[in-house]
Protein backbone atom coordinates (compact mmCIF):
# COMPACT_ATOMS: atom_id res chain seq x y z
CA UNK A 1 0.00 0.00 0.00
CA UNK A 2 1.47 3.35 -1.11
CA UNK A 3 2.17 6.04 1.82
CA UNK A 4 -0.79 8.36 0.43
CA UNK A 5 -3.76 5.45 0.69
CA UNK A 6 -2.20 3.97 3.98
CA UNK A 7 -2.70 7.47 5.68
CA UNK A 8 -6.50 7.63 4.25
CA UNK A 9 -7.32 4.96 6.91
CA UNK A 10 -7.51 5.23 10.36
CA UNK A 11 -4.49 4.22 12.89
CA UNK A 12 -6.59 3.18 15.75
CA UNK A 13 -9.38 4.91 17.96
CA UNK A 14 -9.42 6.60 20.90
CA UNK A 15 -12.70 7.11 23.62
CA UNK A 16 -14.14 10.21 24.45
CA UNK A 17 -12.65 11.25 27.61
CA UNK A 18 -8.86 10.10 26.06
CA UNK A 19 -9.63 12.10 22.93
CA UNK A 20 -10.99 15.26 25.24
CA UNK A 21 -7.63 15.00 27.38
CA UNK A 22 -5.28 14.60 24.18
CA UNK A 23 -7.16 17.96 23.09
CA UNK A 24 -6.76 19.96 26.19
CA UNK A 25 -3.38 18.83 26.62
CA UNK A 26 -2.33 20.12 23.35
CA UNK A 27 -3.86 23.28 23.50
CA UNK A 28 -2.38 24.18 26.58
CA UNK A 29 0.97 22.87 25.20
CA UNK A 30 0.69 24.91 22.19
CA UNK A 31 0.69 28.64 22.13
CA UNK A 32 -2.38 30.15 19.71
CA UNK A 33 -3.86 26.68 19.04
CA UNK A 34 -7.34 26.96 21.59
CA UNK A 35 -7.69 30.40 19.22
CA UNK A 36 -7.37 28.31 16.45
CA UNK A 37 -9.65 25.61 16.91
CA UNK A 38 -12.38 28.46 18.39
CA UNK A 39 -11.78 30.36 14.96
CA UNK A 40 -11.82 27.09 12.15
CA UNK A 41 -13.73 24.37 14.33
CA UNK A 42 -17.53 23.76 15.64
CA UNK A 43 -17.89 21.22 18.57
CA UNK A 44 -18.08 17.53 17.60
CA UNK A 45 -21.51 15.52 18.25
CA UNK A 46 -21.71 13.21 20.48
CA UNK A 47 -19.75 10.24 20.40
CA UNK A 48 -17.96 7.33 22.14
CA UNK A 49 -15.19 6.57 20.15
CA UNK A 50 -12.97 8.89 17.67
CA UNK A 51 -10.65 7.92 14.81
CA UNK A 52 -7.36 8.62 15.26
CA UNK A 53 -4.62 9.05 11.76
CA UNK A 54 -0.45 8.72 11.84
CA UNK A 55 0.22 12.22 10.67
CA UNK A 56 1.37 12.47 7.03
CA UNK A 57 4.38 14.70 7.70
CA UNK A 58 7.51 13.10 6.90
CA UNK A 59 9.50 12.76 9.87
CA UNK A 60 6.71 12.97 12.16
CA UNK A 61 5.91 10.55 14.68
CA UNK A 62 2.99 11.63 15.74
CA UNK A 63 -0.89 10.73 15.76
CA UNK A 64 -4.09 13.28 14.40
CA UNK A 65 -6.53 13.60 17.14
CA UNK A 66 -9.69 14.62 16.30
CA UNK A 67 -10.63 18.61 17.70
CA UNK A 68 -14.12 19.36 16.17
CA UNK A 69 -15.60 19.54 12.46
CA UNK A 70 -14.21 22.49 10.20
CA UNK A 71 -15.99 25.46 9.90
CA UNK A 72 -16.10 26.04 6.50
CA UNK A 73 -15.62 23.18 4.85
CA UNK A 74 -17.26 18.87 5.42
CA UNK A 75 -14.06 17.78 7.22
CA UNK A 76 -12.76 16.41 10.65
CA UNK A 77 -10.01 18.84 12.56
CA UNK A 78 -7.40 17.05 13.70
CA UNK A 79 -4.22 17.97 15.50
CA UNK A 80 -0.78 16.46 15.84
CA UNK A 81 0.46 15.48 19.04
CA UNK A 82 3.99 15.17 17.55
CA UNK A 83 6.87 17.49 16.53
CA UNK A 84 5.04 18.81 13.44
CA UNK A 85 2.22 20.43 15.75
CA UNK A 86 0.41 20.92 12.88
CA UNK A 87 -3.35 20.59 11.84
CA UNK A 88 -4.93 18.88 9.22
CA UNK A 89 -8.60 18.83 8.00
CA UNK A 90 -9.44 14.77 7.14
Amino acid sequence: MTSNVGQSYPYTSESEPERAAAIAALTQAREGLSETLASETTPLDEGDRWWVYKCPTPGCAGLLHTAGYARDQHAVFVVCDGSCARTYLR
